[in-house]
């Protein structure tokens, strides 16, 4: 109904508002038209009454009086008392044929437009004559008629309506704008709960919408900011859960890990020893069992060599000894020496990045080696940068800042199943972070995480609801 795409609500609410006004004004328009008419009609019957009287009379005279210089029908007298522009007074016989007809000109100043003149005799009848009998005694002779010319009709029409149109529009337009005014002061509020909506989008948790005097507008306030301390809660409650679901998660990589080293580990090496001796035996007293044992030896090695790298992913260096930056320096110079050359590993670090917490660099550790290892294996890239940035809050909000860029071929690798980017994301969120992942279609990706120092401050959950939820 008359509106754009997208436009506001002012707008829309301000042309349905002139919509209906014009609607209103149109009818008061056709009742000033209907108005008009019926006047004419009262004033044809008015004029055919008075023919008919002073017809009757002059009847009256010829006939009783002793007057034969009166001539009948005279409409001489009548003409001149009533005559207007356009109007017409006749003497109609009784055989039907007008005896006398006397007609007003036509007036040619504020001629209609052809619209308005073809809807004005479409609605009404400009055809129509005023009638009233002339009597001699009890018996009709003929009839006086009245009517006026169609053209004239129009034009006193458009003449009186031309009057109430300037009023109409000044009054529609000085509404609308009224209109316009209003809605604006009385939807302003609308704008604030939309900028509480985007810093909600925006992960802005703390948004919260001002008082407002309207009844609708404050319900909607109490459920925004019921809803925004909810979602707020919910978050903290959920990164807190995050966070030890992956603190028993890498517990259990360590425990695991020393389970493999203590048991696995030892049995390997009781192996390879073993191998070793029977070897030697087999030298000397059967020399045809030497190669089998030689390959129970290497078999053995290469078993340790892909335990001590299972070992490696599953636990970490100390991080709390050796510092968040020489762990990151040592994993960049691991995968330098494990691609031989194929895949150039750059690191840069800014900041004090060793004096994070533990809890912090650990996982910073972790999403850097699972982001390395996509990079290696599933993107086929030839140059990888990490990056460590830590704001102390003086230049730049504190935060952590943690990207690593390649050059790997395009499209989205590193959101197929399985190559860990869910588990990076719990990671960051756990901290109350936020991961993204962008890859250009003309090759490369890039991995950017942001940590903010400033935690939730909700109590953390304790041990056992995080097994209640885990369990639930």
């Amino acid at each position: 109904m008359w509106t754009l795409a997208n436009s506001d609500l002012k707008y829309r609410l301000t042309l349905r508002i002139s919509a209906v006004s014009a609607i209103c004004f149109a009818a008061i328009s056709a009742v000033v038209l209907w108005d008009i008419d019926r006047a004419t009609r009262v004033e044809l019957n008015d004029i055919a009454d008075i023919t008919a009287r002073t017809l009757q009379l002059q009847l009256n005279k010829t006939r009783w009086v002793n007057n034969p210089g009166a001539t009948f029908p005279d409409l001489d007298s009548i003409a001149s008392l009533v005559m207007r522009p356009g109007l017409c007074i006749a003497y109609r016989a009784g055989s039907g044929q007008m005896v006398q007809q006397f007609c007003g000109g036509a007036q040619t100043q504020n001629e209609p437009p052809t619209a308005f003149a073809v809807v004005h005799r479409a609605m009404f009848d400009h055809g129509r004559e005023a009638a009233r009998p002339v009597l001699f005694g009890d018996r009709p002779l003929g009839e006086a008629v009245a009517w006026i010319d169609p053209a004239v009709l129009s034009a006193d029409a458009w003449r009186e309506l031309s009057r109430l149109l300037p009023v109409l529009a000044g009054a529609l337009g000085l509404l609308c704008v009224l209109s316009y005014a209003a809605l604006a002061r009385a939807l302003r509020p609308t704008q604030l709960i939309r900028a509480g909506l985007e810093r909600i989008a925006a992960n802005d948790l703390a948004a919260r919408l001002p008082p407002f005097d309207l009844a609708e507008l404050s319900a909607i306030r109490d459920a925004f900011n019921q809803l925004a301390e909810n979602l707020a809660t919910s978050i903290a409650e959920r990164n807190e859960l995050t966070r030890r679901l992956i603190a028993l998660q890498d517990d259990e990589r360590r425990h695991l890990a020393r389970e493999l080293h203590d048991e696995f580990g030892q049995s390997l090496a009781a192996i390879r020893a073993l191998a070793s001796a029977a070897g030697q035996s087999a030298a000397q007293t059967s020399p045809e069992l030497l190669s089998e044992c030689d390959s129970i030896a290497r078999t053995a090695s290469d078993m340790m060599s892909t335990l001590r790298g299972a070992l490696f992913r599953l636990r970490p260096p100390d991080i709390d000894e050796l510092g968040l930056g020489a762990s990151l320096e040592g994993l960049v110079t691991g995968w330098s020496r494990r691609q031989s050359g194929r895949t150039r590993f750059e690191i840069r670090l800014a900041g004090a990045v060793d004096s994070l917490p533990e809890t912090i660099g650990l996982n910073l550790y972790r999403i850097a080696q699972e982001a390395l290892t996509n990079a290696a294996r599933h993107a086929d890239a030839t140059q990888v940068l990490l990056q460590l940035t830590v704001h102390d809050g003086r230049n730049a909000p504190a935060a952590i800042e943690l990207t690593v860029e390649d050059d790997g071929r395009a499209g989205d690798q590193a959101v197929r199943p399985g190559m860990g980017l869910l588990g990076m994301r719990e990671r960051v969120a756990g901290l109350g972070g936020q991961l993204n992942f962008e890859s250009r279609q003309d090759g490369g990706s890039r991995l950017h995480v942001g940590i903010p120092f400033a935690t939730s401050s909700n109590p953390p959950l304790s041990d056992q609801r995080v097994l209640e939820e885990c369990a639930a």
